[in-house]
């Protein structure tokens, strides 16, 4: 009786080891994969993360930056209007101008203005707002991060997209999105071409993945916890169920 006894835990805890690796396998596969039951059927995970960047000269049209006639004063100048046209960049308008040459749905677009020592936090425009949720679709979400030069009149540009192109794309469609909108604004102000702002492109946005394998290690990191975890509750029960045996044996009467 207790060699049948002892043969039927080993199976009961061999089942849960098999159980335990199913479970783990599932997990891991979900780490990386959507599961969709109905229809059935598996959609990877936006796991990987890639970054872009670029720099803007703010400039005149009889450059500042070459023409030594030009005094600082007029290079600070400059330097407080490239602040106001990072933040322009961030407005609802150009956003959704950056999203369409960028062919990235505009709900999923995120522009952070250059911060200063006179606004240390940027400002919640619409469609702008940052929400806790967000941390769960970090991956999913296409942003873009505007930083000015202190002492010059340039604007750095940086995004962040699943893909390497897309955020090569998005950073170069910032910069065209917001010619095009400085273009139009002077159209319509009937603003001279000698006295319009010009943007300068220091070359194109140059990105790369910066996490690439994250999906082995998520699949793996998963699998592992899951397993442990899995193992240790199935150890539990079977010493749960193992105390409540004994103390069932120490209950009945001797001559049972």
């Amino acid at each position: 009786m207790g060699l049948g006894t002892s043969i039927r835990k080993l199976w009961q805890l061999r089942a849960g080891v098999v159980a335990s690796v199913a479970l783990a396998l599932v997990a891991a596969v979900w780490s990386v994969e959507k599961i969709s039951l109905s229809p059935p059927g598996l959609t990877p995970r936006s796991l990987e993360m890639a970054t872009a960047s670029t720099q803007v000269i703010v400039d005149t049209p009889r450059s500042a930056l070459l023409d030594l006639r030009q005094d600082t004063y007029g290079l600070s100048a400059l330097t407080n209007r490239a602040v106001l046209l990072g933040n322009v960049m961030a407005s609802p308008s150009v956003r959704k101008s950056i999203a369409r040459r960028a062919h990235v749905p505009v709900e999923s677009l995120q522009v952070a203005p250059p911060l200063t020592p006179k606004q240390p936090r940027a400002l919640a425009e619409t469609g702008n707002q940052k929400r806790t949720r967000d941390i769960l679709k970090l991956n999913d979400e296409y942003r873009l991060a505007i930083q000015a030069n202190p002492t010059v009149p340039i604007l750095h540009i940086y995004s962040q997209t699943p893909t390497a192109e897309s955020a090569r794309a998005l950073a170069n469609a910032a910069v065209d999105a917001m010619r095009t909108y400085l273009a139009d604004l002077a159209e319509s102000a009937r603003t001279p071409q000698s006295e319009q702002i010009r943007l300068v492109q220091l070359g194109p946005a140059q990105g790369a993945v910066i996490n690439g394998g994250i999906e082995w290690q998520v699949a793996i990191l998963a699998f592992l916890i899951t397993l442990v975890a899995s193992c240790a509750t199935v150890i539990f029960i079977a010493r749960i169920r193992h105390g409540w045996q004994l103390a069932e044996l120490s209950e009945r009467p001797a001559g049972g």
